[in-house]
């Protein structure tokens, strides 16, 4: 029994080795499985088996199968789940920093979706994201703390996922950066692509996805601000990669900001606060907000010390 895994790639701007690219993703731990497979005939591009030095490009349809002892089963395990609110169809669930909101590859255990499966079991999440993602709709960093939204049938997914495309569906973050505004609010509207050098990292790039972030500045410090953020658009890593773009980065945001910081965080000072969002069976209008994580509060109360 074997499953594949099928994508298209996007967003390069110059060629990379087929076994460079693939080890900067998500799904393997290293540089050495990705050649292991290459050399099984378990990888291809554009239904051709290539070497490991063949130069992906743009466009390129990337084919990965998986025999059955290399299959990913994904386990239930009795993780504790903050349900900030939920319905038959909907759960919005506060997820902590250090958890990753899925499987991969790499990591298959100590994830939200393995908390999920344990409350909800199965058969009571979405299936349209394979199996490495039941229910998950939109995810965070491993890092980025916060609200997030969980599909419990396909229904609700294609209900949720669709909201989140015509941007009716709102989603806020709140995070300290780097420097000072001169204007009160604003927006970044930059494409953002995987760095062609580092594929584990994001870049703004112009072949990249059309990505908008708006932000307005809460509280100004001498040197730091505290803002609220809204996405427009949901690409990986998008509140970091426009921040740092504009020379604002998220304190101790260790992938996209090399500037030193005083107080120790769990990474970057980054949490989703607010959700808004239409549920599947009535005309009500969703409005959730939890308070500042203890980064931000513990960031906020050193910064307002030395600023009296």
């Amino acid at each position: 029994m074997t499953k594949k895994y099928v994508f298209s790639v996007q967003s390069l701007s110059q060629a990379l080795r087929l076994d460079t690219f693939l080890s900067g993703l998500e799904y393997f731990n290293s540089r050495t499985q990705v050649q292991n497979l290459i050399k099984k005939g378990q990888i291809s591009v554009n239904g051709k088996i290539e070497k490991g030095s063949y130069p992906v490009k743009n466009d390129d349809e990337i084919e990965i199968v998986l025999s059955e002892e290399l299959n990913v089963i994904i386990q239930p395990e009795n993780i504790p789940l903050d349900v900030v609110w939920e319905d038959d169809d909907i759960a919005v669930v506060n997820k902590p920093k250090q958890m990753l909101t899925h499987p991969t590859l790499k990591e298959t255990s100590s994830t939200l979706v393995n908390a999920l499966l344990y409350r909800y079991g199965y058969d009571g999440l979405s299936d349209l994201n394979g199996v490495l993602r039941p229910g998950i709709v939109h995810r965070l960093d491993r890092n980025t703390s916060g609200l997030l939204m969980v599909a419990k049938n396909n229904k609700a997914h294609e209900y949720l996922a669709e909201q989140i495309k015509t941007k009716s569906a709102k989603r806020k973050y709140l995070a300290i950066v780097h420097g000072n505004f001169d204007d009160d609010f604003g927006t970044v509207n930059m494409p953002i692509g995987r760095n062609p050098s580092k594929p584990e990292k994001m870049t703004v790039i112009d072949i990249g996805k059309p990505s908008v972030t708006h932000w307005k500045v809460i509280e100004q410090f001498s040197g730091y601000s505290f803002l609220e953020l809204e996405l427009e658009t949901g690409r990986t890593h998008q509140i970091r990669v426009h921040m740092s773009f504009i020379k604002h980065p998220i304190v101790n945001d260790s992938l996209y900001n090399k500037l030193p910081f005083k107080v120790k965080t769990t990474e970057q000072v980054l949490q989703s606060y607010k959700l808004k969002f239409a549920p599947l069976k009535n005309n009500d209008i969703i409005e959730l907000e939890i308070k500042p994580d203890t980064d931000i509060e513990k960031v906020l109360k050193y910064l307002r010390s030395i600023n009296k």
